[in-house]
Formats: C-alpha cells, structure tokens, sequence
C-alpha cells in the first residue's frame, strides 16, 4: 500500500524559503524608513509640517493673452439684453404688471399681491431650463427669519428694517434703515447690502482669517452672500455660449422681442426661474464645493436646497426698489430657506469657472448690490414650500396666512409635522 504522508523533505523546503522572504522584506523596510528619517532630517521639519497644512482647492492657472479658438467663436447670444430691455423698462410700482422679488421667503408668509399663474416647482431641468448666468449680492435680498434676517451679523454689520407705521403713505415695509458698503475705498465698488445670516462669529478664525483671492473680486471672509443662478429655457443650453455676462443675453438668447410678446405670464413662470442659495463664507477648506457653476448645492446631509420656497416674482438688483419696479416678470423664484456656510475657495473656484467661458462674465466676479426687501402688496400670494423629508421624498405644502382654509388645529399640525421632519 502506498504511503499518502506528505514529503516532510519538502515542506520544511517549502518553510524554509518563506522564512528568507520575510526577513528580506522586514530588513528593507528597515533601511528605507532610516533612509525616510534621514532625508527628513536634512530637509527640516517644515516639510513634514506642510503635508498636513489645508491648502486652497483652487487652480492658480495663468491665463495667457491668446485669444483661442473657442474664444474667437462667435457668442449667439451677444446683444439679446439691448433688443429685449426697450419694451421691458423699469416701471414706477403703482402701475407694476407684476410681481417682484426679492420677498420674504419665512415659512408660513404669503405676499398681497393677488396673481393667477404659479411658480414652477419641478428641476429646472425637468423644464428644458438651464443655467444661463450666475452672480451674487452682498447679504440677502430675500429675508428669512432665523436664517438671514436683520438680526444677523458679518464683517461690515447688518441692515435693519424701518419701524413700522399706520401711516401707509411714508411707511415702506423693508425699507433699510443703513447702508453698507463692503469696501469703503475708492478703489472698490459701493453697493447695498442686504440681511446677513447667524453664523458669524468674530471670536472664530475660520469667520475672520484672510484668504487670498485669485480670481473673485472684492470678496470678504465671514460675508453673506445670496447667490443667483438664472435659468431659462430659451438658453443656448448644451453650447459653449450657455453662460452669459448680463444674464439677460443668456435668457432671452433663443427668444426675440416679437415672441416674448406672444406668452402668456404662466408661460414665461414656466420657462424662466432664478435659483438663489444663501452662503457665509469661511475660510476652512473642509466647506469646499468644486461646481458651483451649474447651480445651487443639494445635499441631504448639510440641509442644503432640502427646505425651498416657490414663487413668482421678477429680477432684482438695486435699480428697483419699492418705488420702481421691475418688468422683468412673472418669473419663477426657488429660493433656499436656510443659510449655509462654504469656503471662499469654493467662490473663487467659481469665479475661475466663470473666467474659462466664450462669453466674458467680468461684470459678475464681484457682488452686486441687494435690492430693499419688497413690501408685502407687491410680493406674489402664491407663495409654496417644499422640503425633502429623510426619506428623500418631495413634500409640497402651500402656505398659510390669513383667512387660508386650513383650520388652526390643522396648521398646528402641520408645524409639528415640518418640526419632525426638519429636526
């Protein structure tokens, strides 16, 4: 019978390379870490002290005085503002056509201004819109209790809002009672400054620590800024002239004077929206997003464009007030009801974005001014909110105020639901 016993012979063979293999490896693991401690040596400590230093996200490229090939390209867009802007001029309010924005976006706020259209609640996508333009406000044109509001605080201060009179002829609701600039030299522009938000904190280096701008202009850590993606489907979406510096050229590229006049407001809230987000900005990389360019942040886990108000309204910016009005309306507003932090690597990521276009977006690498915040007769009552529960499902919910339907127990309830669901 044959012996079926393994060959000790060549096990302890077997055994015996294995060993030899693993004290080769632990010697040269020996030698290359002393060799590792003493390149460090002869470097200096601050090499090892740098790897773990944060250093800006952003590309610090050269942009050389060639004009390329993509840049020579002709923009289709160019000059759509001028034809558009005759027939659309700033309107004394009295005979506004429609309503305005920046409103007041707080839950449970509606506006007095009785519309027969609705704003657009789907992605924009989902509407064939895309981003045509972004640009951003120094503090908040929209007003959001607890969020971005007149309690807030920032580098520069905050606005507040004018007391409240019965005298409706010399009262303004919204009215500013200060103006703030954010640079005070001649050198930098002067703008209006809108609401700021709660996150300020001047005992806290992320809020107050210089950062080195290279691309944005005129931007400040620990500043609120609202952010204004506008969105049209009248775009030149998907070409290389998609964004465009004024952002009317972008929304009105594919859209001639003689067509707009054909649409009906429900059409025109359909097609065209604005995007606004409300960011502090900090210097702390861990904030760090790399795409603002193509619209506002989503993300379940920060809160972000998770709590949103729908509604109608127009363009803003400081040539309009509660006095002179825009004509640029109806159009659909989506605006984020919190306000979050991101770094200031993000917005100079954005600017250099901005700096790679056809079209040149120059105009729109510094805050713009904030528009006085629209009194209540001139905001849309059509005023919706949506909020993405933990489950990831949309929840649509129209506003209460006044003489709504909803019974007091029923609005109670639905606070303790939104409570639930928020927290």
């Amino acid at each position: 019978m044959a012996d079926d016993r393994p060959n000790d012979g060549g096990k302890n063979i077997i055994i015996g390379v294995l060993s030899v293999s693993t004290i080769g490896l632990l010697i040269s693991t020996i030698v290359l870490g002393q060799g590792r401690g003493a390149a460090t040596d002869k470097l200096g400590s601050s090499t090892l002290a740098s790897s773990t230093d944060l250093f800006s996200n952003v590309p610090d490229n050269k942009f050389f005085d060639i004009e390329s090939i993509f840049k020579a390209g002709e923009n289709a867009c160019a000059g759509a503002k001028a034809e558009i802007a005759t027939a659309l001029p700033n309107v004394d309010c009295i005979h506004v056509s429609g309503p305005q924005a920046g409103g007041n976006v707080t839950k449970g706020y509606q506006g007095g201004m009785a519309v027969d259209h609705v704003p657009n609640t789907k992605n924009y996508w989902a509407s064939s819109m895309c981003p045509v333009n972004v640009h951003w406000h120094l503090g908040t044109e929209h007003y959001s209790v607890g969020e971005y509001d007149e309690n807030g605080d920032g580098p520069n201060g905050n606005i507040g809002l004018e007391a409240h009179s019965e005298n409706h002829d010399d009262y303004h609701d919204g009215n500013s009672t200060g103006m703030r600039s954010l640079k005070a030299d001649d050198d930098h522009h002067h703008v209006r400054g809108g609401f700021r938000c709660h996150h300020y904190d001047s005992g806290d280096e992320k809020f107050t620590k210089n950062y080195e701008w290279k691309h944005c202009k005129e931007m400040e850590v620990g500043e609120t800024y609202e952010v204004h993606w506008p969105h049209s489907a009248a775009g030149a979406c998907g070409t290389v002239n998609q964004y465009q510096t004024p952002f009317y050229d972008g929304v009105f590229c594919n859209l001639g004077l003689e067509a707009l006049g054909t649409l009906q407001p429900q059409q025109i809230a359909d097609a065209v929206g604005v995007q606004g987000q409300i960011f502090t900005i900090v210097n702390d990389e861990t904030y760090f997003y790399p795409d603002l360019i193509r619209g506002w942040v989503v993300d379940d886990v920060d809160r972000m464009a998770q709590d949103i108000a729908y509604y109608t309204g127009s363009t803003t910016g400081t040539t309009r007030d509660n006095m002179i009005c825009s004509s640029y309306t109806p159009i659909t507003w989506q605006v984020d009801r919190k306000c979050h932090m991101i770094s200031a690597s993000s917005f100079d990521k954005l600017c250099y974005d901005m700096k790679l276009q056809r079209d040149d977006m120059g105009d729109d690498l510094h805050a713009h001014g904030a528009r006085e915040l629209v009194k209540d007769s001139l905001v849309a009552n059509n005023m919706q909110r949506k909020l993405k529960d933990d489950n990831h499902h949309d929840s649509m919910n129209d506003e209460v105020k006044g003489d709504h339907d909803l019974t007091a127990a029923q609005i109670v309830i639905y606070a303790l639901i939104d409570t639930i669901i928020l927290s």
